[in-house]
């Protein structure tokens, strides 16, 4: 076990543009970056993945993705590089206690956890991995599941949520 337990976070990425025009809530997030504990890795479950099942993504380079339309060009432009972690991934599948999908081509990193990465850990030199959000679950179900990622904590892997109290308001 480390001294020093790295936190569960969740940032409310907000508009896209966030990652292309900086503001007080992108500063917050470059400031917690700047405050953290140097993580090994990080565990990213952003609202805009969300699966049949549980899904992580296995792959050693992840893409970056571009989940959203209609926005200015600049913004398709931006990347984030960050290597993935299969490790890391199986990890979190040996820790669950549900089927889990390593997801290896189709994934990568969604426009909720690269807006906040970027700002976070603007050199993108730590692996990132992404766990989905199962569709058929109810929200205390993936609170049971989310219990079981705490010792990651220990191992030096930051988790980062990402999402919004206005996502999907298209939908509503």
């Amino acid at each position: 076990m480390t001294s020093h337990r790295q936190p569960a976070v969740f940032a409310g990425h907000g508009s896209p543009m966030y990652a292309i025009e900086p503001n007080r809530f992108t500063a917050a997030w470059a400031n917690l970056g700047k405050s953290l504990k140097r993580p090994d890795a990080i565990l990213v479950i952003s609202a805009h993945w969300v699966t049949r099942g549980v899904w992580v993504t296995a792959m050693p380079k992840p893409k970056t993705i571009h989940d959203f339309g209609g926005f200015p060009q600049a913004l398709f432009d931006v990347q984030y590089p960050a290597p993935g972690s299969p490790a890391l991934a199986d990890r979190v599948k040996e820790l669950l206690d549900v089927p889990v999908v390593l997801e290896e081509n189709e994934w990568g990193i969604d426009h909720g956890a690269w807006s906040v990465l970027k700002y976070l850990y603007p050199e993108a030199g730590i692996p990132v991995v992404q766990l989905s959000l199962d569709g058929s679950m109810s929200a205390s179900e993936h609170y049971e599941l989310a219990k079981k990622l705490r010792p990651l904590r220990d191992e030096n892997i930051l988790i980062l949520a990402s999402g919004n109290v206005v996502h999907n308001l298209r939908t509503i």
